[in-house]
């Protein structure tokens, strides 16, 4: 698979913490991560951990190496976190699923995986729990199923309403399956519904990509996310890309696109509240993703999944056969490890906290990223928000540029 794991450094074959990092277990909220790692093609932009049934051989074998066992191995995985983290008090404020499309398992696996999630820890009241779908791999009596599980909110991998531009991402759902797929979410009970867009597709005009975000908008979400392509090395698209089949997107199409989308999903009543994602109001908004743009506590279970807790981060084999074989054995799943010291941390929050919409309290940056401050003001790409440093529009366009200024 494309994707590659750092090395970082051993891991116990319990996976214990170290007892620092225990003792502040309980502090910052905590969520689960659920990976599921099948998907029924792979999309040629795609370096995620996923694998299709073919390259997983037969369904048979240990747990966790095909979509019939898959729930057995997270559940395992889950019961050793409550291992790890002992009798301390962790309610669960978020779950997510992602991956792969985890809607090729049954509501009743994804459900199961939950159950043991809300048995071991417990979910904290109004917990959110999502999980991403494509278009086509669900219906409305998956759906209702899905809700009875205890779903709250749904992800669906929109990317494009433009059929040329879904062809060129390797994408199999038809478009015009989205409007309905929503409706369906939305009678089996689900008040928080999302969208995934990309932009600066191969062959994408400005009017395709305002087609998409229209298209989008026409569904009511109560949330969008819409992300720039990224040619990710080792990807059918990098490849094709390199032999000269497709053109690099571009940094000046890419730009005006995002603006579009800024603009046109503001006027609609969506605010963004981090770089690449809007919503409705605040309850719209992805509080599980928020767990890791503000460098809170999460335990990633499935193969390649990673995990934060009180500045522990580790990542599991990537593999599923490696990974069930692990659990198989009373084995953590976990490749490696780092344990962050505090200028990692500080650093990390910077990157991290100065994309959100709340912006980034100016006491976390150094001497050198302080002196920065005021050329970037300046140059029009920070704003002082009531004592927080918030990025303009076109600070938000080059993010990662301000970032670099902030922690030189």
């Amino acid at each position: 698979m494309p994707s590659v794991l750092p090395p970082g450094d051993p891991v116990p074959d319990d996976g214990a913490l170290p007892e620092p990092a225990l003792a502040a277990v309980g502090a910052l909220p905590f969520g689960f991560y659920v990976h599921v790692p099948f998907c029924t093609v792979r999309c040629g932009y795609c370096d995620f951990n996923t694998y299709t049934a073919a390259e997983l051989g037969p369904a048979g074998g240990a747990p966790g190496a095909s979509r019939s066992t898959y729930a057995a191995a997270a559940v395992a995985e889950v019961r050793r976190a409550r291992r790890v983290l002992g009798d301390r008090d962790v309610p669960v404020d978020t779950v997510f699923f992602g991956g792969g499309t985890p809607t090729l398992l049954s509501p009743e696996d994804l459900g199961s995986v939950l159950a043991a999630i809300d048995a071991e820890f417990g979910l904290a009241p109004g917990a959110e729990v999502t999980t991403e779908a494509n278009p086509d791999s669900v219906d409305g009596g998956y759906l209702a199923r899905l809700r009875e599980a205890g779903f709250t909110r749904l992800s669906f991998g929109m990317q494009s309403s433009v059929g040329h531009v879904l062809r060129v991402l390797d994408r199999t759902h038809d478009p015009l399956r989205v409007p309905g797929v929503v409706a369906e979410a939305r009678a089996a009970g689900f008040e928080q519904v999302s969208l995934d867009l990309i932009y600066g597709t191969p062959g994408e005009s400005q009017a395709d990509w305002a087609t998409s975000i229209e298209a989008a908008l026409a569904c009511a979400p109560d949330h969008v996310s819409a992300y720039s392509l990224i040619v990710e090395e080792g990807t059918a698209l990098a490849r094709q890309v390199r032999r000269g089949v497709l053109p690099m997107p571009d940094e000046d199409d890419l730009a005006d696109k995002y603006a579009m989308v800024d603009e046109r999903l503001g006027a609609a009543g969506l605010g963004w509240y981090e770089v690449s994602n809007w919503s409705r109001d605040t309850a719209g908004r992805c509080r599980h993703n928020l767990l890791y743009w503000t460098s809170a506590d999460w335990w990633g279970v499935g193969p390649g999944a990673h995990s934060h807790v009180a500045g522990v981060r580790w990542w599991n084999v990537k593999h599923p056969t490696a990974y069930a074989a692990r659990l198989a054995a009373d084995r953590s799943p976990a490749l490696a490890r780092e344990v962050l010291d505090d200028e990692t941390r500080r650093v990390e929050r910077v990157l991290l906290e100065v994309r959100l919409r709340e912006g980034l309290d100016p006491a976390v940056l150094d001497a050198p990223g302080l002196a920065a401050v005021p050329g970037l003001v300046g140059r029009g790409l920070l704003t002082d928000e009531g004592g927080r440093l918030v990025l303009t529009l076109r600070g938000r366009l080059l993010a990662d540029a301000v970032v670099r200024d902030l922690v030189p």
